[in-house]
C-alpha cells in the first residue's frame, strides 16, 4: 500500500517535531551544563580570592611578628642606654653624656617610626594591662595609694600592643 502524499508530509512533520524536541532537550541539557560550569568557575574564583587574601594577611603577620621579635631583642640595649644616662648624669664627662644621649635618641627615634612607644608609668594609676608590680611600698598620702611609685624597668607598646610590661613599684 502506497502512502498518500499527505501521510508522507505528516510523517515528515512528526519526524521534524521529534527532532526539534530532541534538539531542544539537548539545548536545555547544555544550558544546565554551562550554568554548572559557570557556578563552579565562580566558586573557584572566590576560593582563590580568599586564599590570596589569607596568604597576604599571613605574610603581613609574619613580617609583623619578625619585626616585633627584632625590636624586642633591642629593648635590653635601650635599658642599658637608660642606665648609662642615669650614671652619666652624676658624672662630669659631658662628651660621654652627649654621646650616650645621642645614641639613645637616634635608636628611639628609629624604633618610634616602627611603632614602638614607651609606657608612661610613673605617677599613673596601676593598670595590670600595662604594668607588672614587682614591689609594693607604703605611702603616707592617701591619694598616692594605687599609683605607680617608681619604674624598675620601662615597658613598651608596639603598634598599640604591649611588647613588654612596665615593671613597677606600687604605693599601698
Amino acid at each position: 500500500m502506497a502512502k498518500s502524499k499527505e501521510e508522507k508530509i505528516e510523517e515528515k512533520k512528526d519526524e521534524k517535531k521529534e527532532r526539534i524536541a530532541a534538539l531542544e532537550a539537548e539545548v536545555a541539557k547544555l544550558g544546565e551544563q554551562i550554568a554548572e560550569e559557570k557556578n563552579s568557575y565562580l566558586k573557584l574564583m572566590a576560593e582563590f580570592e580568599t586564599f590570596r587574601r589569607r596568604t597576604a594577611e599571613e605574610k603581613l603577620a609574619l613580617v609583623g611578628s619578625a619585626s616585633a621579635e627584632t625590636i624586642k631583642g633591642l629593648l635590653p640595649v635601650l635599658d642599658d642606654c637608660e642606665r648609662a644616662m642615669e650614671l652619666l648624669a652624676q658624672s662630669s664627662d659631658e662628651a660621654a653624656k652627649e654621646g650616650t644621649t645621642l645614641i639613645y635618641n637616634k635608636l628611639m627615634a628609629y624604633l618610634k617610626t616602627r611603632g614602638l612607644e614607651a609606657i608612661e608609668a610613673k605617677g599613673a594609676k596601676f593598670d595590670t594591662d600595662f604594668h607588672e608590680a614587682v614591689a609594693q611600698i607604703p605611702v603616707p598620702e592617701e591619694d598616692k595609694k594605687g599609683l605607680v611609685y617608681d619604674v624598675v624597668q620601662t615597658g613598651y607598646l608596639l603598634n598599640g600592643n604591649v611588647l613588654r610590661f612596665a615593671k613597677v613599684v606600687v604605693g599601698i
